[in-house]
């Protein structure tokens, strides 16, 4: 049996379609791998080939040495196989839940493209994390030594608590700044608690609390405190605001009550989930039970949004998206998930407007793949006359986010942007054009993997430790 979690937190709706099977019901309320013993992770371990080439490492962002670590699992060595997983990566457990190891690890498998089932590397990383804690091997953040310098954070989310893991183990004063009224940026409110429990993020920010670092929550840089005030407030800045901006639609009825963004959505059901009263979960404005629901998008917010409705009693529930399943951006394990939960593909579909208002329908623009665009993928083409309308009595638009306009919002001058927006840095060190002041995760590289954004804040850590380091002993000479 799962133990219980430090927090409960309450699923929304009703029981899952009885279709899916009862192990998948677990892994939906929050038992993710809750059968997944000493044993079974011992036997996945085994199966590793200890290939010559890697290709599970290699296309892992952090590089992580997963077939060594597998060896000792496959030993019983979990400690050990523990630490050597952390080496690497500051939140196994959670890319273990959250990583789409089908177009990572998992999908490079020697193993898999050999046709005989991948090693089940994300549930191996995820056990062995778990147990560590459970065991109480995982070591508290207590640095050898305090040192005057500080940096402050902008941003809770992976690549903001992955930089300030990392520069307080080195004993730097460590300040995060999170406008939200709690820390983890979209792995709080963004991803939902079937995916990613919401007591593993806490049991991560409760350790860097503990270890020394100060989260200052509600705190809207611009607004509370003035960017240049933080400057000044520290020898280092690190920006991981992530990326808020959500994409829209336009066309006939698009401000249309029962249109709704992604993460509107997302975050009143996780907030519910938390035991918030949220008004807008209680008028029905963001509760999709008893509703038609049309979700309008092919990444993996898509799905999480699909599946959140599901679970809160749509009658039924549809995604729409503008090419075939083999072109779309999210996970096809998340699809796969989808799928079997009851949801509906409708590809080669993208909306032209919607119908009523409050809103009734989706304008249905039929598409065919034409040319490969400048990235390879085939270009949607509309298909004339092949019109309709989608009922729906709610719409959810999970098109994918965008920067926000960070020296407008913040009113300064010579922080320079890409033309997307996210903030100019260098891939390596994370300078930005201001001195002192560093970026990382999706604010530099644009929407992204939580993976990714780990290995920018640990990456920015490191190199702001070079700075601070490089001021004192000039200060010292």
């Amino acid at each position: 049996m799962a133990k219980e979690p430090m927090l409960k937190f309450v699923s929304v709706g009703r029981d899952m379609p009885e279709k899916r099977t009862a192990d998948a019901r677990k892994e939906d309320f929050g038992e993710i791998y809750a059968e997944f013993s000493k044993q079974k992770a011992e036997e996945q371990a085994s199966r590793c080939s200890q290939c010559g080439v890697p290709y599970c490492q290699t296309h892992c962002p952090l590089h992580n040495n997963i077939p060594d670590w597998l060896r000792l699992t496959a030993s019983g060595r979990l400690k050990e196989a523990y630490e050597m997983s952390q080496e690497t990566n500051t939140f196994p457990e959670i890319c273990g839940r959250i990583c789409p190891q089908d177009r990572l690890c998992e999908g490079n498998c020697v193993i898999e493209q050999s046709g005989h089932g991948t090693v089940t590397i994300g549930s191996v990383e995820k056990y062995i994390t778990d147990t560590a804690f459970d065991e109480g091997w995982v070591a508290p953040i207590a640095p050898t030594h305090e040192r005057a310098e500080s940096v402050g954070i902008i941003g809770s989310g992976p690549g903001g608590l992955a930089a300030a893991d990392r520069l307080r183990r080195q004993g730097i004063q460590v300040t995060v700044y999170e406008r939200s009224d709690r820390a983890g940026g979209l792995m709080m409110y963004g991803i939902p608690s079937f995916k990613l429990e919401k007591d593993i993020v806490l049991r991560r920010v409760k350790q860097l609390e503990d270890g020394g670092v100060t989260i200052v929550l509600n705190c809207n840089v611009g607004t509370d405190i003035s960017f240049d005030d933080l400057r000044a407030k520290h020898d280092a800045v690190l920006i991981a605001t992530g990326v808020y901006k959500s994409r829209d639609l336009q066309g006939p009825g698009s401000g249309s009550k029962g249109i709704v963004r992604a993460l509107d959505y997302l975050t009143a059901s996780n907030k519910v989930g938390f035991g918030d009263k949220v008004a807008e979960f209680e008028s029905g404005e963001l509760n999709a039970e008893g509703k038609k629901v049309v979700v309008i998008g092919g990444g993996d917010t898509a799905m999480d949004c699909v599946r959140t409705a599901i679970r809160q009693g749509a009658t039924s529930v549809k995604c729409l998206y503008r090419r075939d399943r083999a072109n779309m951006p999210g996970s096809q394990r998340e699809t796969q998930n989808a799928e079997e939960e009851g949801v509906e593909f409708v590809w080669l579909s993208a909306p032209n407007g919607f119908a009523g208002d409050p809103v009734s329908g989706v304008m249905v623009q039929k598409m065919r793949l034409g040319a490969p665009d400048a990235s390879g993928r085939q270009s949607p083409e509309l298909i004339e006359g092949a019109d309709y309308v989608e009922e729906a009595d709610l719409v959810v638009k999970a098109l994918g986010f965008e920067p926000e306009e960070l020296p407008k919002l913040w009113g300064t001058d010579g922080l320079e942007v890409t033309r997307w927006g996210t903030v100019l840095a260098d891939f390596k060190t994370h300078v930005t054009s201001l001195a002192g002041v560093y970026a990382c995760g999706d604010i530099q590289r644009g929407a992204s993997l939580v993976v990714w954004a780990i290995r920018d804040g640990r990456e920015a850590a490191d190199a702001i430790l070079d700075q601070v380091n490089a001021a004192a002993a000039v200060a010292a000479e």
